[in-house]
């Protein structure tokens, strides 16, 4: 469960993010809003918890991400003890893609 409310900017975010329908708006949008290490970043934790639901070791994460182990151990957490939002985008993509 969600514990904190978003603030105005968060929410106006969340919603403009929701009205992206193809994957090049998305594409344009995020290289509008986000510098490319900042896309990067976003990116790379997101293959780590693809990595880390699919029983990956750290070393292995840390082989194929570069990303480090405080980031892989933070992404853990946020898969253990989160809002599931990880899972919730899992599920979609396996629904859309028959696979992660």
């Amino acid at each position: 469960m969600i514990s904190k409310k978003p603030d105005d900017n968060l929410s106006f975010l969340y919603r403009a993010i929701l009205m992206l329908q193809t994957e090049e708006e998305c594409e344009r949008f995020f290289d509008d809003l986000c510098t490319g290490p900042e896309l990067k970043a976003i990116a790379q934790r997101l293959e780590v918890a693809k990595l880390l639901k699919e029983q990956n070791v750290y070393s292995k994460i840390v082989e194929k991400t570069g990303a480090s182990t405080a980031t892989i151990s933070r992404v853990n957490r946020s898969l253990q003890y989160g809002a599931n939002g990880y899972d919730i985008i899992f599920e979609r993509l396996e629904q859309a893609d028959g696979k992660l």
